[in-house]
Parts: C-alpha cells; structure tokens; sequence
C-alpha cells in the first residue's frame, strides 16, 4: 500500500513546489497546474476508489518463502524510498509537462481563463491515468501483471471503473466544472494524458526484471 499512496503524494506535492519556485506570478498568485480544490479531488475520489481494492489483492504466493523481516529494519525501505521517489518525479514532469504544453505554445504564452482550467483539468487527468497504470504494477511488487494474473482481484477493474465515471463528470458536466475549475476536454487531450500515464507501465516493469534478476539464486 505505501508504495502505492506514498508517489501520488510526493508527486503532487513536487508539482506544487516547481510551479510556486518557477512559475510566473499572475495576479498576485503563483500559475499552478492544479488548483488545491483539484488536489483534493485526487485525493478524495482517486486515492481511495483505487488503494481500497488494492487491500484486496491476495498474497504473493512465494510470500512463506521469504525471510522474515527484521524487528529493526526500517517501516520504509530503501526499494520503497527508491521506488517513490522515481515514480514522483516521473507523474509530476508529466503532469507538469503537459500543462505547459497547453499554456505556454507559441503565441498563448499568455494563457488565458479558459486555456488554464482546460491544461489543469489535463494536468489532473494525467495524474489520474498514472495512478490507474500504477495501480496495476502495484498488484505485486516483484511479478508481472500476467503472471499475477489479469483477472484474480476484479475489485481492481471494479475501482478503475468508478474513477473514470466519477473523473469523466468532473471533465465534462458543468456544475463539476463550476466547483472544480475543470473544463472539458478533447479527444487528444485524453490521450495525451493516457500515453503520459501509461509510461509508468514499462519503466515498473524494467525495475522489476532487474530485482529479480539481481536477487535470483546463482546456478
């Protein structure tokens, strides 16, 4: 579970502390990717609609084989330190990068009401789709996707299903827009945000080959 909730966090907050360090000030206030009220709607409806089935999934079968854990080794390990951190940065330079490539393109460099809410409700979007790609590397933390198997936790596709719903209202109906800032968004924009997203998939996927490998008993 830490290493699902803990790079969320951390990449919302790297999110805010580059846009208030190096982004211009408009009106008084730092051009953030996301509004706050937007952060507490990851938090709020994401977070939870994904982790809870997370809690679900069933125990690694080589689980009994592993040693014990120490009574003093730390609640956060070096791979969870690691892991966060690497999965931080990669979800808030997506995020952010995108956002940029709304507001700041030749000649609307400016921005604009309209402009903003639509790059922030991509910004959140993205970080949407990489919790959602995340959350499936995250179903273990050693095998692949398809050795655990596509179909062994539908509570995950259960969890999955609710945040695109209750995330297409916050895009598309007007009084979500209204207490949100959101706007609707194109078709490309979407896939911008679901590419961005979906990057996370093969880099966990590296990272796990290369632990396994590192730790796989010598013939």
């Amino acid at each position: 579970a830490f290493a699902f909730v803990l790079p969320t966090n951390l990449g919302l907050a790297l999110i805010l502390i580059v846009a208030v360090a190096f982004f211009p000030i408009r009106g008084g206030e730092p051009h953030l990717p996301m509004e706050a009220v937007q952060i507490l709607w990851i938090n709020l409806v994401a977070a939870v609609a994904l982790a809870l089935p997370l809690g679900l999934e069933a125990m690694e079968p080589n689980i009994m084989s592993r040693p014990p854990r120490r009574p003093d080794a730390p609640i956060l390990s070096r791979f969870v330190i690691t892991r966060t951190i690497i999965v931080a940065v990669l979800m808030a330079a997506g995020a952010i990068g995108l956002f940029l490539g709304q507001t700041v393109p030749a000649g609307r460099a400016t921005g604009g009401a309209d402009t903003d809410a639509e790059a922030q409700t991509q910004a959140v979007t993205t970080v949407i789709m990489f919790q959602i790609f995340y959350l499936l590397n995250c179903r273990s933390l050693q095998d692949s996707i398809l050795k655990v198997g596509l179909w062994s936790n539908p509570w995950i596709y259960a969890g999955i299903g609710a945040v695109l719903i209750f995330h297409s209202a916050f895009i598309y109906l007007p009084f979500m827009n209204a207490i949100f800032g959101s706007a609707p968004l194109s078709l490309q924009a979407w896939l911008e945000a679901i590419a961005v997203g979906f990057l996370i998939m093969p880099l966990i996927a590296v990272e796990k080959w290369w632990r396994r490998r590192r730790h796989a008993p010598e013939a």
